[in-house]
Order: structure tokens, then C-alpha cells, then sequence
């Protein structure tokens, strides 16, 4: 089952001129986030700038972390596109790579009809057989994911999940009951909302600060799945101090220096046209560091 504290991995860059992928810390940030505990790794999604890397770089990346990651964790990867022919040609190929499950966007730009989100959505689920998890972000594509259209996709035999990501709790009730019949689970794609998404049944968490707060995050799963009512409001407080540092740059900008300044792995910056944070966020990023007990690792 798609399940638990599932990270939304950062692509590690190098600070050379083409901002190549950095395999060395990509292994670096493997072998800590399994070794912590975390129950997947999400390849190719916003943390992942899926949209400034080319189809040879996704499939060359995909395969080494596969190949390192070696059936330890469940490994998915995100195939949507605004285009159904590159979405299906990315699909299959990530399938042979041997990854586990495929995380699908909608179509970005433009807003389809419902009709035509169904074929979209059908249609990649269709070309494969590994699973499909539904990714809905309102706030990037600039719509949402209808209740009625996710009760009709999980209908689908390879239909098998959805990652709501929008923040809006009755939305995500929504998609609960729509599937509540099915073998499809959802999953909350917003991190202030982890607490809250689980007591309305999430069967786990897609969660961006994961990547830094491992530790903070494995345990909130912990204690969320076992109701340690006293340890949630700890865990939520490392992820809004976390949270308040994301908004100094562009996204993963924020996420992946304080990634490199804990000491875990040299991560690299965001791709261009996303340029670094200045000293002063650098600073500012230190002292939430400090303040969440996080000591650089060596």
C-alpha cells in the first residue's frame, strides 16, 4: 500500500555552468532520508524542479536513484505533463526504470473539461501497470481536481492514489469519501496540514521539509498513526519554523539551502532562472537551524 512519510526529494545540483545533476549528493540524501526511517521517495515533483529538466536528465536520474535506492523504500515518480503523448512516452519508459508508482499532474496552462481530464488522466493509467497516484495543486496548474472525477478515476484498477496538495481540508474530505469504496488512498500533499489530514483519514504524508526535518517528520508519522497526542504539537512547530524560512525564495530555493547549511549534503542551488538566496536569508536560515535544536552534520 502507498503509504506513510513519503519525501518529495530535492534534485541536487552542481554550481558549475550548466547546473548539472550531482550524483554524489543525491546518494548522500538516499542513504540519510532510508536510513531515518522515511517510508518512500517522491522523484520529479515541484521540490524535484520536474520543469526545468530535460527527458534524458529525468530518465538518467530516475534510474541511478532506483538502481541506489535498491528496493529499500518504494520509489515514485512524476510523469504529468501538459502534453498526453509525453506523458504516456515519460510513463512507460519510468516503468521499465523498475519504479514503483507514477504521480501524474494535470495539465497545466489551460483548463481541460472534465471529459477531457478523464481521458488525460485514463489514458496514462491505461499504458501502464504499475500504479497512478492523481497529484492535485490547485495553486501551480490553476484548478482543481474535481470530488466527482477522482470518484470516477479510482475506478481504475492502477488508480491507486491521490496527493492533494491544495490546503483546503474540506476538499480533501471530499476526495476521502470519493474513495472511501475503493482501493485508492489519499495522501496530504501540504505540510501544515499533516495533523489535521490524517484524523480525516490520510493513509500518509508527501511532506517537502522532510527532506531537512527527517527525523521531526518520521516521528510525526509515528506518533500521529499511534495517537501520541502529546508529541504532535512539537513535531507541527519544527515544520512552521521550517515553513516561514520557505518563503525567502523561490521554490526549492529555501529548501535546498537549508539542506546544505545543516551540513546533510551540498544540494546545490535551485535551477535558473530561480538564483540563490542572499547572506542576509542565509542568516536567517542559520538561526532557524538554531532554534529547532538542528546541529550541522558532518
Amino acid at each position: 500500500m502507498i503509504q506513510g512519510m513519503i519525501t518529495p526529494m530535492v534534485t541536487p545540483f552542481c554550481r558549475d555552468n550548466n547546473q548539472t545533476i550531482n550524483y554524489e549528493a543525491t546518494d548522500q540524501l538516499i542513504d540519510r532520508l532510508i536510513d531515518k526511517g522515511i517510508d518512500g521517495l517522491f522523484l520529479l515533483g515541484s521540490n524535484g524542479e520536474f520543469h526545468v529538466l530535460t527527458e534524458n536528465e529525468k530518465l538518467q536520474f530516475v534510474e541511478h536513484v532506483t538502481k541506489k535506492v535498491n528496493k529499500r523504500v518504494p520509489v515514485y515518480v512524476g510523469t504529468g505533463s501538459c502534453s498526453l503523448h509525453e506523458s504516456i512516452r515519460l510513463s512507460k519508459k519510468m516503468e521499465l526504470l523498475g519504479v514503483d508508482a507514477l504521480s501524474v499532474l494535470a495539465p497545466y496552462f489551460f483548463e481541460p473539461t472534465e471529459e477531457e481530464l478523464y481521458y488525460y488522466f485514463s489514458s496514462i493509467a491505461n499504458s501502464v501497470e504499475i500504479p497512478i497516484i492523481l497529484y492535485n495543486i490547485p495553486k501551480t496548474v490553476g484548478y482543481k481536481l474535481s470530488p466527482e472525477l477522482v470518484e470516477k478515476l479510482s475506478s481504475i484498477k492502477n488508480v491507486r492514489g491521490i496527493k492533494d496538495s491544495s490546503g483546503d481540508l474540506e476538499l480533501f474530505e471530499s476526495y476521502i469519501n470519493a474513495t472511501k469504496n475503493t482501493d485508492t488512498v489519499v495522501l496530504i500533499g501540504s505540510d501544515s496540514k499533516i495533523a489535521q489530514a490524517y484524523a480525516l483519514g490520510a493513509k500518509g504524508a508527501v511532506a517537502g521539509t522532510s527532506n531537512l526535518l527527517t527525523d521531526q517528520l518520521v516521528g510525526f508519522n509515528h506518533a500521529l498513526k499511534y495517537h501520541e497526542v502529546d508529541k504532535i504539537s512539537g513535531y507541527q512547530q519544527a515544520i512552521e519554523e521550517l515553513r516561514k524560512i520557505l518563503k525567502l525564495g523561490t521554490v526549492p530555493s529555501a529548501l535546498k539551502r537549508s539542506i546544505e547549511l545543516a551540513g546533510i549534503a551540498e544540494v546545490g542551488p535551485a535551477r535558473y532562472p530561480t538564483l540563490e538566496l542572499s547572506e542576509e536569508a542565509d542568516k536567517e536560515i542559520q538561526e532557524m537551524l538554531k532554534k529547532i535544536g538542528i546541529n550541522k552534520e558532518s
